[in-house]
């Protein structure tokens, strides 16, 4: 395969004329460093945030010019919104009534555990949601360390156990954990040339920035890439039909949390931590952000909650114990479920094997498909519009 340049890419971006013809998109300083891995390449646009919209024939011109340099396998192009400081936000883009009716087309009629009412939760405003997909569950934690991405899949796992349609999105640019948990290897393909076809095993539809780069290949990208890639990677993908997609969010509350909660219309979030008191504190901090987006918590798992000896079966509680079930009740969120520090939970997540796919009948997947239910049930309670009062004239 030919090497790949930045200046070859840059040189073929000359041909792309800026949005008023005054020039090209790279002698106007429009096109962010190039950054080229396994013949894919991916750059961003930065283009005043009113045009965004306007702009997009300009990002998929200069896509189609970097395609036909020899070599190049895929090209990802993103727009980058330059807001000035003390400029006004753009006027919300509201949902067609055809995509509108899209996202509402599927029945979740006959699944398991208490499936939803008719129809996908109303959106919050200003959020388009994804044609389709019925809800989308933010799985988050305020730390890295947690076992938060291993959770993030038997949960996903556990829904779809439970009867549900699901999928999973890897919201983890810097460090995806998806295709190696997965067990899913090879590159997605595209569907004419524009929308991205997700990967699947064990039934499970997923997609992840890991699909596309090399598992050794550092991502250096400012967080106006991420953002833009994260949305391409929700948006530009043909999910079909899904009762739910739950997505795998990178630790702490950064960038990649803000633009989820802020421009996806999430069902709600689940937290995961440990018992110990700093893992508690950072948990903490995750459940007061999306407070403050108005993301509602679906519930706190606490995870590697206790040891069970498997030779002698004595628990121990090597991070102490009960810690999240408490700070759940003093902030007053759902208290989901413990998940034991197991060899086995271990062992089949690095095997790309989880267990509730390689051991449904165990008590490791009963807790994870209990937890599940909970967080369906809650998304589900969420949905019920209030009952109307019934008055009686005297």
């Amino acid at each position: 395969m030919p090497e790949i340049t930045k200046q070859q890419v840059m040189e073929k971006l000359k041909s792309v004329r800026g949005p008023d013809l005054d020039g090209d998109i790279v002698s106007l300083g429009m096109v962010s460093d190039a950054f080229i891995a396994d013949g894919k390449v991916y750059f961003s646009i930065t283009v005043p945030a009113e045009r965004a919209r306007e702009l997009e024939p300009l990002r998929q011109a200069a896509e189609r010019v970097v395609k036909d340099i020899p070599g190049v396998t895929g090209v990802l192009a993103t727009l980058t919104a330059d807001k000035k400081a003390g400029t006004p936000n753009p006027a919300p883009e509201r949902p067609s009534p055809q995509a509108s009716h899209a996202s509402h087309g599927h029945s979740h009629a006959g699944h398991a555990h208490g499936g939803p009412a008719q129809g996908s939760p109303a959106q919050p405003r200003g959020k388009a949601g994804v044609p389709g997909i019925g809800a989308i569950i933010a799985v988050a934690s305020g730390k890295g360390g947690v076992g938060k991405s291993t959770t993030a899949v038997n949960l996903a796992l556990g829904l779809q156990a439970n009867g549900l349609k699901v999928g999973l999105l890897d919201a983890d640019i810097y460090g995806p954990s998806v295709p190696r948990l997965l067990k899913i290897a090879g590159r997605p393909t595209q569907i004419d040339g524009r929308v991205i076809r997700p990967m699947e095993n064990y039934g499970l539809k997923a997609m992840s920035m890991g699909f596309l780069v090399e598992e050794d290949t550092a991502m250096i990208w400012r967080g106006p890439m991420v953002q833009s890639a994260l949305m391409q990677m929700l948006r530009e993908v043909a999910w079909g039909d899904l009762d739910v997609l739950v997505v795998d969010m990178p630790p702490g509350t950064g960038d990649a949390q803000l633009t989820m909660a802020q421009q996806v219309p999430l069902a709600g979030a689940v937290i995961v931590s440990t018992p110990q008191d700093l893992a508690l504190i950072d948990a903490r901090k995750a459940v007061n952000m999306f407070n403050k987006v108005e993301i509602p918590v679906l519930g706190v798992v606490e995870n590697m909650s206790y040891f069970v000896c498997p030779d002698c079966g004595t628990s121990q509680d090597i991070f102490g114990h009960g810690g999240a079930r408490a700070e759940a009740e003093k902030i007053g969120v759902p208290f989901l479920g413990e998940v034991p520090l197991t060899m086995e939970i271990r062992e089949k997540s690095d095997a790309g094997t989880p267990v509730v796919i390689s051991s449904p009948d165990g008590p490791h997947a009963k807790v994870y498909r209990e937890i599940a239910a909970k967080v369906w049930q809650s998304v589900g309670e969420r949905r019920q519009p209030a009952a109307p009062s019934i008055v009686f004239d005297d």
